[in-house]
């Protein structure tokens, strides 16, 4: 079995315009046209089982638009052989923060997705710090891009290591994700300021760039149980990330948890 923890959707009418836009943004290519029926495609050809959605919320008036397309893809494939299970979005300047991640939480969401560079806010800021306190008394997992994004640069980045390890000691929550193995391009750091904390890691977008050297000391350091596989298709190639993972060596025990055993328990299946 394989888990992708970590992929990127959009409702059809808008992938093609969407996609285009950050591959101009961020200056990287797309592996996929950002539809929920190519990613269903590409997890065939990847044999993935299960697809984590995660929908980054870029204003606080996408709330709506966005968490019903993500109850709309949960719906539509709940008992399908190959699963996409789409977290919700939210926004550290959405009003009623309270009342909008009861609702999530109503609406049989298992986590959310936050961007602290897109969502333009620290994440160790006080509007993070109560989403995160509701995420917690609401188990809810909480994945949060971490380090440099490419959409960005010259920019602070707004979710380095020491900024999420300020966030933790205000609000630890064992249900917090930082992508790209901590922090994309920043991993020295993670290893200094994060490895070893109760927070996991995803393998977001980097395993093509990080090396087996500095994967394999990551992941020694912070433990194979807060190891997770992700992807962040369309910015990565399934199969190729899943090749990358086994080109490793790991011990099938290892291997195994990483793939999913650690995603299943995260997500309660």
């Amino acid at each position: 079995m394989i888990i992708d923890f970590h992929t990127h959707i959009f409702p059809d009418k808008i992938a093609d315009k969407t996609i285009s836009y950050l591959m101009e943004k961020g200056g990287i290519p797309s592996f996929s046209n950002g539809t929920a029926s190519m990613l269903i495609n590409k997890m065939i050809e990847a044999d993935v089982d299960i697809s984590v959605a995660l929908p980054a919320m870029t204003t606080p008036k996408q709330f709506d638009s966005i968490n019903h397309f993500a109850m709309e893809i949960n719906e539509r494939y709940k008992n399908e052989s190959k699963r996409i299970i789409s977290f919700a979005g939210i926004h550290p300047d959405c009003e009623d923060i309270g009342g909008k991640m009861r609702f999530i939480k109503d609406s049989g969401f298992i986590g959310i997705k936050l961007h602290p560079d897109y969502q333009g806010t620290f994440i160790n800021d006080e509007k993070y710090v109560r989403i995160l306190e509701y995420a917690k008394e609401y188990d809810l997992v909480a994945v949060t891009h971490s380090g440099v994004d490419c959409g960005f640069l010259g920019e602070p980045v707004k979710c380095t290591p020491s900024l999420v390890k300020d966030l933790i000691k205000k609000v630890p929550h064992s249900k917090l994700v930082l992508a790209h193995m901590g922090a994309n391009e920043m991993h020295n750091e993670v290893i200094d300021a994060l490895c070893g904390l109760d927070v996991y890691f995803d393998t977001a977008y980097v395993l093509r760039f990080i090396g087996e050297e500095k994967f394999k000391e990551i992941l020694k350091r912070h433990g194979e149980d807060k190891i997770l596989f992700a992807t962040d298709t369309p910015w990565s190639d399934i199969k190729n990330d899943v090749n990358i993972i086994k080109s490793f060596g790991l011990d099938k025990k290892t291997e195994n948890k990483i793939f999913y055993e650690n995603a299943k328990s995260l997500l309660g299946i």
